[in-house]
């Protein structure tokens, strides 16, 4: 029997402290021990039948050393639609192959991605820093702050989207709460005196350059996930210390492939980041880099938290696909 489970019951199964402790140790587990690499497979549509920017994601096999099931995520990324990316995760027994469950992913996918952007932040910005640059007022750039804000004491956010609406909405979700939040009309705006700055858009041409960053900044760089995307300058990758999710994929489809680099640039996987293997920040004045594409083992996190919850509440309905 195979459970199915909606995106209200993945609301209701997902919380951020308990997920954030998975990714942490799937983090760590992936770089140090991982025997299967990550795959990202961009699926294309046909330019004159979809939107623009519309496309498809394959993402297998996700794997995750100590957890009994692997997963396979599909997803539609349609620029233009709320939610943006829509998906099934499946979650197969590791030993059988058998479907142990199918579960909407974009709420998933969208917690995920903003709780290892955090631990990215996290583990490389400066510890006293305390003001956040959003850019791109989407859900990413709300799940990005609210991750954050769970890890680090934050006073004030800076939001600039090309979209003036977007960055009113912005300002009125609960990620903003408490803190002084303020829109800005210009990038320049956003990035004055921001000591973190969060990148979330579609796209495909850099827009920050050296003359937008200051000594001390980190920055986290969360758009390019497929090939053709970049949002920071390889002036600026150049002379940072980066940190990526997966090296291999940071070359063919992430921050570092994007901007035109190799894989001279990069210092560390964020794993061994946090599993002390090598060095985060050492400099107060350093530039730090979190380019993060986005990986499989994440879902699989997610996907196998949630599955065992909702086995132990009863969550979730069960059908037999084979019947």
């Amino acid at each position: 029997m195979t459970l199915m489970l909606t995106r209200a019951d993945m609301r209701a199964l997902l919380d951020e402290q308990a997920l954030l402790d998975a990714l942490r140790q799937a983090f760590v587990a992936y770089s140090t021990r991982r025997s299967v690499e990550a795959m990202r497979i961009p699926v294309p549509l046909p330019v004159s039948d979809v939107p623009a920017g519309a496309s498809g994601m394959l993402l297998a096999p996700g794997l995750v050393p100590g957890i009994p099931a692997y997963s396979v995520k599909v997803h539609a990324k349609f620029p233009g639609r709320d939610p943006a990316i829509r998906g099934v995760l499946l979650l197969n027994d590791l030993q059988t192959g058998d479907l142990l469950a199918m579960m909407e992913s974009s709420y998933l996918t969208a917690l995920r991605t903003g709780l290892a952007g955090a631990l990215g932040a996290d583990a490389l910005a400066r510890p006293e820093a305390r003001t956040v640059a959003i850019i791109g007022a989407g859900a990413q750039g709300r799940a990005q702050l609210a991750a954050l804000r769970l890890l680090r004491r934050i006073d004030r956010v800076q939001v600039f989207d090309p979209v003036p609406q977007a960055v009113a909405d912005y300002l009125a979700q609960p990620c903003c709460a408490g803190i002084a939040a303020v829109g800005c009309g210009s990038l320049e705006e956003a990035m004055q005196a921001a000591d973190i700055v969060i990148t979330a858009t579609w796209a495909r041409e850099p827009f920050l350059y050296r003359r937008h960053v200051r000594p001390g900044m980190h920055i986290t760089t969360l758009g390019p996930d497929q090939p053709g995307k970049c949002e920071v300058a390889a002036e600026v990758l150049e002379r940072a210390r980066v940190v990526v999710d997966d090296r291999r994929l940071a070359l063919e489809m992430g921050a570092v492939g994007g901007a035109g680099l190799g894989a001279e640039v990069i210092h560390a996987e964020l794993g061994e980041v946090l599993a002390g293997t090598r060095a985060g920040r050492t400099d107060p004045d350093a530039i730090t880099v979190f380019g993060s594409v986005g990986l499989a083992f994440q879902d699989l996190a997610a996907g196998w938290l949630a599955y065992r919850r909702a086995v132990a509440a009863g969550l979730g309905r069960r059908i037999d696909l084979l019947d």
